[in-house]
């Protein structure tokens, strides 16, 4: 006799990169599109818990994630257009920036509040190699102007932490608060 299914996450984001990754994760889940305003330049922990808080929580836990890149202590958002995702990149070319995910994690009875930050480098870029990089429309509502896990993992040189969150999502994090929280019934702890 097998076990019931898990009840599946209510992932408060359209993101199709936080899907992937629970997808490769296999944790169950259903999206609900946040009803949060998130302006610009405010805490990721803050804006992941805005999100998760816009859903009310039954018997699944919801589950609500923020990204921000950030380098010399300046955000970086998503590039406006080309010439914008162009100046970004020029800027983190040769530099470590870090992308700071927060993540919240919410039941009825609790609430899970977190950051988690990795560090990567890229590679120093010249003209034809930025040029390239932006011809190719893969940095479109990327924050920091790059998609790692696609045509962008070119622009790196090093990771120093969780890859997944610079992908969308700090797997490892999740991992560990469904392990303790939910012990076995995701597959973890």
């Amino acid at each position: 006799m097998s076990a019931p299914p898990s009840p599946p996450l209510l992932l408060a984001s359209t993101s199709p990169q936080r899907r992937a990754i629970l997808e490769q994760l296999r944790i169950p889940f259903e999206v609900v599109a946040p009803v949060y305003d998130e302006q610009p330049g405010g805490d990721p922990v803050e804006h992941a818990a805005g999100k998760a808080r816009s859903i009310e929580p039954d018997d699944r836990p919801v589950l609500g994630v923020d990204t921000v890149v950030v380098c010399d202590g300046l955000r970086i958002g998503k590039p406006v257009d080309a010439t914008d995702a162009e100046r970004m990149l020029e800027w983190l070319s040769g530099r470590t920036h870090e992308v700071v995910s927060g993540l919240c994690l919410r039941a009825r009875a609790w609430e899970e509040l977190h950051s988690e930050t990795t560090r990567v480098t890229f590679r120093s870029l010249t003209p034809r190699d930025l040029g390239h990089y932006v011809a190719s429309g893969e940095w479109e509502g990327r924050a920091g102007g790059y998609a790692i896990q696609g045509f962008g993992a070119n622009l790196v040189e090093r990771v120093d932490g969780d890859y997944l969150n610079v992908v969308g999502l700090p797997a490892a994090l999740l991992v560990r608060l469904l392990a303790t929280r939910f012990a076995g019934t995701y597959g973890f702890g």
